[in-house]
């Protein structure tokens, strides 16, 4: 691919891979390095601020290559700036019950569940993913970006009986997404039976390293994410990429991934001004009027966005934060968009009014420049034909 048609690719998909970021960055010299910076750098990985972190946003082959050997064979991904706390005591449940849109106390010792930290107002602090380690001990996995303000949130708010550990700094994490990953990881010394099931986690040990792996997954492939000391971070990641099937990935390919799902990003779909009713999450949060939460009575008000996932017509792609018009009228922003590679066609997704009946097929225009680019709403995931839940 020419230098020109990568570049234009980059100018597609960088805003909205970025634009969250901008008003946290840090100077490049107080930016965190993974444990696998060196390895980045020796791959030709091409770094960026992220979060307060220098991560690699694609390698050699760039990330229209990327993206396709992840929906063919498998990818690997250094996610060593997401954060992860331990938080255990005989309190600890009741007290994640009480801070979760989504149930905690009925969820299984072995299972993972995504949830969300909502403020009094039902606004979105931060969208992720709980573990039951056991009856009293808990793993949680958040956005880089709001680490720090999500434990101070849960120092808080938590009961001061339960214990809380920042693990983050400590922690590698990997994903091997793909629909090859299983075969991977079995190739490598993994037990089949010992590969966890969807929204699943198990122990593991594989290379003398000892893992905790989960299959949660943020590409819409059948995958892995490894968490695990940090130390063993570059072992790890050098036998995975001898593999043959494996191949290294950015947070360019990751987001282009999660766009051709629908999957939200927070700082677009998500943030504190929306709450997980007007995201459509309604029926996921199972809400009652039995159990309290942070944010609870909020979330029964009027819904005043609603998200709707938009085809366009064209390759060219819409910009976060573009105006969307139905009828001639504003009625909202983009909040996500670019070239969908496995689909050959723009796609993007958009808040709206909450008030408006746009069913599938209604004919929208999203405002670029001085150019409407011409969009349909359509169902998700606008990619289809993913692995996610495939049987290893």
């Amino acid at each position: 691919m020419g230098f020109a048609v990568v570049f234009c690719f980059l100018l597609l998909i960088l805003p909205t891979v970025f634009h969250f970021q901008a008003g946290s960055l840090k100077l490049a010299e107080e930016l965190l390095p993974t444990p696998l910076y060196e390895r980045h750098l020796a791959l030709d990985g091409r770094m960026v601020p992220f979060a307060g972190w220098n991560m690699p946003v694609q390698y050699a082959e760039g990330i229209l290559a990327e993206h396709r050997h992840c929906r063919s064979a498998a990818a690997l991904f250094d996610i060593c700036h997401m954060g992860e706390f331990r938080i255990s005591g005989a309190t600890a449940a009741a007290g994640l019950d009480r801070m979760m849109a989504r149930a905690v106390q009925n969820q299984s010792v072995g299972s993972c569940r995504y949830n969300f930290l909502l403020n009094e107002q039902g606004g979105i602090l931060d969208d992720l993913i709980v573990y039951r380690l056991d009856e009293n001990e808990f793993y949680l996995v958040v956005n880089a970006g709001c680490r720090e303000s999500d434990l101070a949130w849960l120092q808080k708010h938590l009961p001061a009986t339960s214990i809380i550990v920042d693990e983050s700094l400590e922690t590698a994490k990997l994903d091997l997404q793909g629909p090859a990953a299983a075969q991977v990881l079995m190739d490598m010394g993994a037990a089949r039976e010992n590969l966890p099931t969807h929204f699943r986690w198990n122990r593991l040990r594989l290379l003398d390293i000892d893992l905790l792996i989960s299959r949660t997954g943020y590409t819409g492939e059948l995958g892995y994410e490894l968490y695990f000391n940090a130390e063993m971070a570059v072992k790890l990641w050098d036998a995975l990429l001898q593999h043959d099937m494996v191949k290294p990935a950015g947070l360019g390919a990751r987001d282009t991934l999660r766009l051709e799902m629908g999957y939200p990003l927070y700082g677009h779909e998500m943030d504190t001004g929306i709450n997980p009713v007007e995201l459509g999450y309604a029926a996921m949060l199972k809400l009652d009027n039995t159990r309290e939460f942070i944010g609870r009575q909020a979330l029964d008000a009027k819904p005043k966005k609603q998200l709707i996932a938009l085809q366009l017509e064209s390759k060219r792609a819409a910009r976060a934060e573009m105006p969307v018009l139905w009828q001639g009228e504003q009625i909202g922003l983009v909040s996500s968009g670019g070239l969908a590679p496995s689909l050959g066609f723009a796609v993007a997704m958009a808040l709206v009014r909450a008030d408006l009946d746009l069913p599938e097929g209604s004919k929208l225009e999203i405002v670029a420049g001085r150019v409407n680019l011409p969009a349909a709403v359509c169902k998700l995931p606008f990619y289809k034909h993913g692995s996610l839940k495939d049987n290893p």
